[in-house]
């Protein structure tokens, strides 16, 4: 019982390693991704799609290089990003009117748990 116990334990420690970095990459796929869209060309300035595409680009690099990082080096590193990415992908969805496929406003939920609210509309 105690030898599956430190097995485990052993896995959940694991698992606390790969969560964040996995969080990392997928949110910055996903930021890569939402300022190449075609939907957004025009939208976003070229120099603020740049900041976010080499921001991205380098903890793609990060997290290449750093396979047995720690949880907080990784989410020390999503911080990072997330300085970079949130004001402009917010300001994007807001000149957009809103989440691409919806009505104006709503809130966007970042990998973090963070939500942002965006451009909110009230009907009378």
């Amino acid at each position: 019982m105690v030898q599956e116990a430190e097995k485990y334990k052993a896995e959940d420690k694991q698992q606390d390693k790969v969560s964040p970095k996995n969080s990392l990459e997928t949110y910055s796929f996903n930021n890569k991704i939402t300022v190449e869209d075609e939907k957004f060309q025009g939208k976003i300035n070229g120099e603020d799609k740049q900041k976010i595409l080499d921001k991205c680009n380098e903890i793609i690099k990060w997290l290449d290089k750093n396979q047995t990082a720690e949880m907080g080096e990784s989410e020390h590193q999503q911080k990072e990003l997330e300085k970079v990415c949130n004001p402009i992908i917010t300001n994007l969805y807001q000149s957009a009117g809103g989440l691409p496929g919806g009505m104006p406003g709503g809130s966007l939920v970042c990998i973090t748990g963070e939500t942002i609210t965006l451009n909110t509309v009230h009907y009378s």
